[in-house]
């Protein structure tokens, strides 16, 4: 059922074609990418985050979503990856993509509320977390990946995993659910 019956947004086979002539290696897969498009869709108007834009895999979802009020940040580092992404997206008005460190943008940028963030990258999951959390509004959304073993995973990055998920748990301000799916989700809604 997972496999079946999954249209994609138009631009991903591109998108997917430069990301792997590039060797961009943190691609988000279909199943990340199905879900961000239901979440966001269930927020017309919306105001949404991705940390970790790389090169536009998982923004092509969240486009293909939003409707003509919505807007969407997103934030990586890596101005060759973020490249691609530009290419597809870099003329929509609804779309904002910003090449610097996410650490710094997050804290940088306290007073911006979102409706939903995808945290894809290092910021926003593994540090600066409390401060991703407060930019999300009551009754947003959450979501990070890879929370299952990946290869790409560097020595001892379990336990940042283990220590990630423990902390989460402990919140009282937050409705999660752990997904043993797609590269494994967490999935938050904000009490």
């Amino acid at each position: 059922m997972n496999q079946q019956n999954i249209p994609l947004p138009p631009a991903y086979e591109e998108i997917l074609a430069q990301s792997r002539k590039l060797g961009f290696p943190m691609l988000s897969d279909v199943y990340t990418g199905s879900l961000l498009r239901t979440l966001v869709a269930s927020k017309p108007a919306g105001r949404f985050l991705e940390l970790g834009t790389g090169t536009g895999l998982a923004l092509s979802w969240i486009v293909e979503a939003m409707n003509s009020e919505s807007t969407v940040v997103s934030v990586d580092n890596n101005e060759l990856y973020q490249s691609v992404a530009k290419h597809f997206f870099g003329t929509d008005p609804r779309v904002e993509l910003i090449c610097t460190d996410g650490n710094q943008w997050i804290v940088e940028n306290q007073q911006e509320e979102f409706d939903l963030i995808f945290a894809d990258t290092w910021p926003g999951k593994y540090s600066v977390l409390e401060e991703t959390l407060a930019m999300l509004k009551p009754g947003g959304f959450y979501l990070i990946d890879d929370m299952l073993p990946q290869p790409n995973w560097p020595e001892g990055h379990p336990d940042n995993v283990d220590k990630l998920i423990a902390h989460l748990e402990q919140r009282s301000d937050i409705q999660m659910t752990k997904m043993n799916w797609s590269t494994g989700l967490i999935f938050i809604a904000k009490k």
